[in-house]
């Protein structure tokens, strides 16, 4: 398909796309910030160039940097991952101005989907369902009063934005003008355009996304939705696939949503379509990510397809390989989000060195991650180390997969969410299916964990130490030159 791909990214995710790529025989590229010269993703490549930055994020985001170092190594197509470049319209554009083929949609389909605002108005033009919602363009004052008029609560968000950046709920017209003016300050910081809107808030909502291939030319299949209800501080740490307690008419609604408005954006390569999901059964598009999803684990695991590779054949040029009806769901998978952080200081991101680094393993357990032992992490970027994936037969055993998988991750050095999340995977509604958004909120008593007192806390040193070769040479090893004398004493 390709003769050599570069991997516009780091850690987890550039791992995932160069098993692919390894996979089908294609080398990989691997671009590297200083600080990230000994983490996986670099070692697992055929060729891993520097990026020169002092700062680790902005080198991420260097576009003319990275398409020249894809000429240079001779690669002719660039894949973007998620985050950092891979929704950004202009480096997909000036990707293939340089002659390289972008592994995403193009530079068009991101225009319309990647503003929140013009991809609302364009889905309701195609008759899927949006929440009543205003828009700020003209004074403070006017959009106070026309957002008023939808009815509280409502939720003020970002035109530009996403990961919960520029978001607020407003539940009275008293705190509605000082939250449009914070919402839009935060909105200019971080995505430099201060657009915003209100629209309708649902309480309780459940958040329900659908996965799309789109081959560019209108043809469009589903992938089956995925739930992603369990969030905090509006970011998903767990996601399922299919949706639980959810009716085959509801399911089939929100896909055929879903594919419409792919199909009418001409969309091509792999997308999300996300939506809001009412206690009372309505739906309401929320927007679509263009690119592939950090969740996209338990989908291939329903369906038995590796959607790296799907981007690759369309990106390529081949198509959709392929038919809706050629899909079916077999069995349930789950994926949690290991992040380095601190649930019990509001999910506070960590840092420090990871002294010790034991993953659960089996035919059914999947871990995704670009971590190693000795690795130091640091705030230069996201907190998630890596995203642990289960598959059973049934939801009930992937949750208790799931629960054991978690119980048998060991990372030392750094605090995790692994214990929380085993948490949630044992608290009653979750076990019953009983999602929405507000999950974590609702049940954050049953969810804390008492600190472990100073006995444990020495055993799971003791227990530590002792796991590690290097300690127990130290500590029980016989030094030289009495090893070489065997039991002999004088």
């Amino acid at each position: 398909m390709f003769k050599k791909v570069l991997i516009a990214n780091r850690g987890e995710i550039a791992c995932r796309v160069l098993r692919t790529l390894r996979a089908h025989e294609i080398p990989g590229v691997a671009v590297f910030h200083h600080e990230d010269r000994a983490t996986p993703h670099v070692t697992l490549a055929d060729e891993a160039v520097q990026l020169q930055s002092d700062a680790p994020a902005a080198a991420y985001l260097d576009q003319l940097q990275i398409i020249d170092i894809a000429l240079r190594t001779g690669a002719d197509a660039i894949h973007p991952g998620y985050g950092f470049l891979s929704e950004n319209a202009a480096f997909a554009q000036r990707v293939a101005e340089a002659g390289l083929v972008f592994i995403g949609p193009d530079a068009g389909s991101m225009h319309l989907m990647g503003d929140k605002i013009r991809a609302r108005t364009f889905a309701k033009e195609h008759g899927v369902p949006v929440a009543p919602s205003a828009q700020q363009v003209g004074d403070l004052q006017d959009f106070v009063a026309r957002a008023s008029a939808i009815g509280f609560p409502l939720l003020i968000k970002a035109a530009a934005g996403g990961g919960g950046k520029g978001m607020r709920i407003v539940r009275s017209k008293a705190e509605l003008a000082d939250s449009a003016v914070a919402a839009a300050g935060e909105a200019q910081r971080y995505f430099g355009d201060a657009r915003i809107y209100a629209e309708r808030y649902i309480e309780q909502p459940r958040h329900i996304e659908v996965q799309v291939l789109g081959d560019g030319h209108g043809r469009v299949v589903h992938l089956f939705e995925r739930e992603c209800s369990i969030q905090r501080r509006y970011q998903k740490i767990i996601e399922e696939a299919p949706a639980t307690n959810l009716s085959s008419t509801t399911r089939d609604s929100l896909c055929a949503a879903a594919v419409k408005l792919a199909a009418a954006a001409r969309y091509r390569n792999a997308g999300t379509v996300e939506f809001v999901l009412a206690p009372d059964g309505e739906f309401y598009f929320l927007e679509m990510n263009t690119r592939l999803q950090v969740e996209h684990p338990v989908t291939e695991w329903i369906l038995g397809i590796d959607l790296v590779a799907e981007q690759l054949k369309i990106a390529a040029g081949r198509g959709l390989s392929f038919t809706q009806q050629d899909l079916r769901v077999q069995g349930h998978a789950i994926e949690c989000r290991l992040c380095a952080e601190e649930p019990e200081h509001d999910f506070r991101p960590a840092v420090g060195r990871i002294g010790l680094l034991r993953l659960p393993q089996g035919p059914d357990i999947r871990f995704d991650g670009g971590i190693r032992e000795g690795q130091e992490v640091t705030p230069a970027f996201d907190s998630m180390l890596g995203k642990l994936i289960v598959r059973a037969s049934t939801r009930a055993a992937a949750v208790e997969a799931m629960k054991l998988a978690l119980h048998h991750t060991v990372v030392l050095g750094v605090p995790t969410n692994a214990d929380y999340l085993a948490r949630v995977m044992g608290h009653p509604e979750f076990m019953a299916g009983h999602l929405h958004t507000g999950f974590v909120v609702e049940h954050a008593d049953a969810l804390s964990a008492p600190p472990p007192s100073a006995q444990e806390q020495v055993a799971a040193l003791a227990a530590a130490a002792l796991e590690d070769v290097d300690f127990r040479r130290t500590a029980f090893g016989v030094p030289e030159p009495y090893a070489s004398m065997g039991g002999w004493r004088n």
